[in-house]
């Protein structure tokens, strides 16, 4: 950067000049006169290989030894290797903050779920947000400025629960980051995100074994399923038709739960669960068997509010723990109803020769080979028709084979065994 020949402009040349151009003082600052007539100063220079200009001011407010001041501390920048416009902008920037008061962090967490609400795919995950912030975070980052929130204040939210509540504290981490970036974006802080968390917390935290606490929901061995059923249709209740429901379809509970009429096309025999409610966020079509058609057929007079099974209080549907309630009057509450899942699924494994990919389809489970996901175009609606149907059969306890194979006998009978 050349510094020679500085001050060759004088206030007297400056006020003589007229013609549009760009007049050097030396040392990188140059006297403006643009087409319109304006007069200004700038300040070129060239900084890793990209040249740039940074405007001074204007002559009628910057003196021509104030621009050679100001010329002079963009020089000392570069010296160090700092980019003069982005050090004022960041200098812009803090004063901003220091005439905007303290933004605190429950107000700047707040205000991201309000904006991020919508977009989510249902209540529940709005609360699962707003719950372990104010349970884990506020407590220590509440009434913090989101500014001088640091690495020591994230790391003291997260070690209690970081081993005992593993999936919370790991979903909580990414939650705070998402916060501090966005107040970041917001120009509320700076520097970096203090709950990142590759090579910065997963340096200061210890490893979750992510396998070591896999929780398995209490299931129904299937040899008991028949004598289950039998007791289940001899109980009264919505709860015990929306149960009876959610195991000779195998879905997941919100899934019936919030089940609408104009779900069921009677006709084909077909249930469309639309994708909102599921997992996977996909549309799930279920074949309707005999007794499913039974079951929604004498459901239909009592619909109400736009529900199938709907609940006591008005415009809600049945609450999903009517039917926990249910196994409990039952003296089955060591079992869960999502456990009902794992039930069909030992029982597709170890009582007929349908394949794996039939079972998880009729489980809605994500197809874990992308190159199987990729090719996979149908749903194979009536392969898993023939499935559930035998699942309903056994689930009454009437004998069926399976699938044909010569002069093989049927692969499960009446008494519970294969």
């Amino acid at each position: 950067m050349a510094t020679r020949q500085l001050h060759r402009l004088t206030a007297l040349k400056i006020g003589k000049l007229d013609v549009p151009g760009h007049y050097p003082d030396g040392g990188n600052l140059y006297f403006q006169i643009s087409e319109s007539g304006s007069r200004s100063w700038i300040f070129k220079f060239t900084l890793r290989g990209r040249s740039r200009e940074m405007g001074l001011g204007p002559l009628a407010s910057v003196s021509l030894a104030a621009a050679r001041a100001e010329a002079a501390k963009c020089r000392d920048l570069l010296r160090d290797g700092v980019d003069p416009i982005e050090a004022r902008k960041c200098k812009q920037r803090q004063r901003m903050l220091e005439l905007s008061g303290p933004r605190l962090f429950k107000a700047a967490a707040a205000d991201y779920i309000a904006k991020h609400r919508a977009g989510w795919k249902n209540e529940k995950h709005a609360q699962q947000w707003t719950n372990t912030i104010a349970t884990y975070a506020a407590p220590i980052l509440g009434d913090q400025d989101v500014r001088d929130i640091d690495t020591a204040m994230i790391v003291q939210v997260l070690q209690p629960i970081w081993i005992k509540k593993r999936e919370t504290a790991f979903r909580l981490r990414g939650r705070l980051e998402c916060i501090l970036d966005a107040e970041k974006a917001l120009g509320h802080r700076e520097g970096e995100n203090p709950a990142r968390w590759r090579g910065h917390l997963d340096k200061l935290l210890p490893k979750q074994n992510r396998r070591k606490k896999i929780k398995h929901h209490p299931a129904l061995p299937w040899q008991e399923i028949p004598s289950f059923m039998k007791e289940l249709r001899e109980q009264r209740g919505t709860a015990a038709r929306m149960l009876e429901h959610l195991i000779l379809t195998v879905v997941r509970t919100q899934e019936v739960q919030f089940a609408r009429p104009e779900e069921f096309d009677m006709r084909y025999r077909v249930w469309t669960v639309p994708g909102e409610r599921m997992k996977m966020e996909l549309p799930l079509r279920v074949p309707m068997t005999d007794r499913l058609v039974e079951l929604v057929e004498a459901a239909l007079p009592g619909a109400r509010d736009g529900w199938l099974y709907p609940g006591r209080k008005k415009g809600k549907p049945l609450s999903n723990m009517a039917m926990l309630k249910l196994l409990e009057r039952m003296g089955y509450g060591h079992v869960t109803v999502h456990g009902f899942r794992s039930t069909f699924r030992d029982w597709v494994a170890d009582c007929t020769e349908y394949a794996d990919s039939l079972a998880e389809m009729a489980l809605a489970h994500a197809i874990q080979n992308e190159s199987e996901a990729a090719y996979r175009r149908g749903d194979m609606l009536e392969r898993r028709r023939k499935m559930m149907r035998d699942w309903a059969h056994y689930c009454s306890g009437q004998a069926a084979a399976v699938i044909p194979l010569g002069t093989m006998p049927p692969l499960w009978a009446t008494d519970g065994s294969c």
